[in-house]
């Protein structure tokens, strides 16, 4: 469930090199489709990192989650339509909402040929952060049915209990003590492909012969690191590699010849990322609420929108709500959309209502010390590395002092992930049903915000935003299935999220896909959006690889 680093590497020539020997190891032995090896760039960049955890969602492999290692049941996130079952077949919740009773599909197996059973499924709820104080007991009644008690109801929650927890094994996992130390190079899943072979510059899956729908058509998939977009874009072109997920200005030359098509869903907000809490030990200026909303006020995103992403995005809101999916839980259209043309008067009138006076030199300051802020974005991020020094100079401008830089993946992901920064360009994964309580509890809700330091075991809440209305109104979302009680539990955390915007809105991304049609047949199309076919998704990637066979097959 996240947008995944693109890193760039020092030495590109000697990345180059292992790249071009990573993709020769894997060519085809024969030239029959069957042999057909589909190639993919996820975001990841050498050297990739041997992890297969599915507890580490922020440095395993994006195989990991849904290739290898599914949850119960598929929530597409562009359809309206019920979840798909994966390992679950069915589930049902009492009157009440506090307990649930889930079937699972008969005869499954792990990839190492053990049954997969019932049981595993009560370890995996009753593991590591899977963890939950709200779950009372989890019950095996048969190898087939799983019986969940809460102390409260879980209505609300079913894509994250049923959509988001990975199913471990417990013959692998009851013997691993410290399961976010664990790197898992062998993993052992459920999902349509296994692991065949690892290396720093690529890494290949394989068809689960024990795969439950049969092996997939697909007989291997090799995920690729790269430098950057530009690299991914021109091995695309020429055919060297088969699928992405990444933003082209201009799609136009990489899709002419008619072999690759594409595909755009807006639904992922850009967001500046801000280290909230000054109680939770963030420091810095955007720890106070006046700063952020001054921030928020200055931006010209309309010019964002057209100079970094070419005018392929859409407007974000503040509201955090998918729209027009989401229109029914949008409590003020006034929060339907963020300032697409700067308000400096009004940033400036927040600012100095709150003490800030302007120096001698333009920028504003507070008893002494001026405002100044650090933002960073990942190197080779090219969209994200123009937006970010245009946000510097329109908070400029309004005479607030924003320092843009560009890093590399470590210098990324940790801080984020540690609370060690000030303001970060990042972008959240939109909901996965046309319900925007995900994004509230995972990213707003204070139960995942830990001290600047440690990194969020559950959630992710790296704003580390800590708000009583907030999380009282997200408890009592999670607790109905009543239309109008939800709506007033949304009406509370939108007034208060819009007002203390620990994540600024920026931009609805350009949320784009590339693939070959010439090689391979059965990607998703307008009118058949059985899943978003961006690579580096969390499960609704896995749904495309089993959909997908050679062409001509």
């Amino acid at each position: 469930m996240r947008r995944v680093p693109r890193r760039a590497v020092a030495a590109v020539a000697v990345g180059a090199i292992a790249l071009s020997l990573a993709l020769a190891g894997c060519a085809p032995s024969s030239s029959s489709p069957k042999s057909e090896v589909l190639r993919v760039w996820a975001g990841s960049a050498t050297p990739i990192n041997h992890n297969f955890n599915p507890f580490a969602v922020d440095t395993a492999v994006h195989a990991t989650f849904g290739a290898i290692y599914e949850p119960l049941f598929f929530f597409n996130q562009l359809s309206s339509d019920p979840p798909s079952g994966l390992i679950g077949e069915s589930y049902e919740f009492s009157p009440d909402g506090m307990t649930l009773t889930v079937k699972l599909k008969p005869g499954q197996k792990w990839n190492d040929g053990e049954p997969l059973t019932a049981d595993d499924v009560v370890f995996t709820f009753g593991y590591g952060a899977n963890k939950s104080d709200k779950l009372v007991s989890a019950t095996a009644t048969d190898d087939t049915t799983v019986v969940f008690t809460y102390t409260e109801p879980q209505f609300t929650s079913a894509p994250l209990l049923l959509g988001s927890t990975w199913i471990i094994p417990k013959h692998i996992w009851s013997s691993i003590s410290d399961y976010m130390a664990e790197t898992n190079e062998q993993p052992v899943g459920s999902g349509p492909y296994k692991v065949k072979s690892f290396s720093d510059a690529a890494y290949s899956v394989e068809a689960n012969a024990n795969f439950r729908d049969g092996a997939p058509a697909i007989a291997e998939v090799q995920y690729i690191g790269l430098d950057s977009n530009q690299s991914a874009q021109d091995l695309l072109t020429t055919g060297k590699i088969d699928w992405v997920g990444q933003f082209i200005a201009n799609p136009g030359p990489v899709t002419a010849s008619g072999e690759i098509g594409t595909m755009n869903n807006q639904q992922d907000p850009t967001t500046i990322v801000t280290c909230a809490s000054a109680a939770l030990g963030c420091a810095g200026a955007q720890t106070d609420p006046a700063v952020r909303q001054a921030i928020n006020l200055v931006l010209d995103r309309s010019t964002i929108a057209e100079k970094a992403f070419a005018g392929l995005v859409a407007p974000s809101n503040p509201a955090f709500v998918l729209l027009p999916r989401d229109q029914q839980w949008l409590a003020d259209t006034a929060n339907g959309e963020s300032p697409q043309k700067p308000e400096v008067a009004a940033a400036q009138k927040i600012l100095e209502a709150a003490g800030y006076t302007k120096g001698a030199d333009g920028f504003y300051g507070k008893d002494g010390a001026a405002i100044e802020l650090d933002l960073f974005s990942p190197d080779g991020w090219t969209d994200y590395n123009d937006t970010a020094k245009l946000i510097s100079e329109q908070a400029a401008a309004a005479g607030i002092r924003i320092n843009a830089r560009t890093v590399s993946d470590a210098e990324y992901w940790t801080p984020i992930s540690n609370g060690d920064f000030q303001l970060a360009l990042y972008g959240l994964t939109q909901s996965l049903v046309a319900d925007p309580f995900t994004n509230y509890d995972q990213y707003f809700g204070g139960t995942h915000a830990v001290p600047v330091g440690e990194s969020p075991v559950t959630g992710q809440n790296y704003a580390r935003y800590s708000n009583p209305e907030v999380d009282a109104a997200i408890a009592t979302a999670a607790a109905t299935e009543d239309t109008a009680a939800k709506q007033a539990a949304y009406a509370t955390i939108q007034t208060r999220i819009a007002q203390d915007l620990p994540y600024i809105p920026v931009v609805l991304n350009a949320s784009q896909a590339f693939f070959n049609e010439k090689k391979f047949s059965g990607w998703p199309t307008s009118s058949d959006m059985y899943a978003n076919p961006l690579p580096y998704l969390s499960t609704a990637s896995a749904i495309v690889l089993a959909h997908l066979k050679p062409a001509g097959q």
